[in-house]
């Protein structure tokens, strides 16, 4: 479950920083009030956090991330 959030995220901040990288808008920031906003804040926190969550998914065993048993 905590895979999935984080892959959530990451594709969150990803689109985030393609259109910051591509068209120069920070969508989080439009739609809380700015990158220095409290919500805007956790988000890009929670963003982050997703990220290093996601580092020990280079450290699994295969079967482990597909889910088998």
């Amino acid at each position: 479950m905590l895979d999935r959030i984080a892959l959530i995220l990451m594709i969150i901040g990803a689109l985030n920083w393609g259109s910051v990288g591509l068209f120069q808008f920070d969508a989080v920031a439009w739609m809380f009030g700015g990158q220095g906003a409290a919500i805007s804040r956790v988000i890009y926190t929670l963003v982050a956090l997703a990220g290093v969550w996601s580092i020990s998914l280079l450290f699994r065993e295969r079967e482990q991330l597909s889910g088998a048993k």
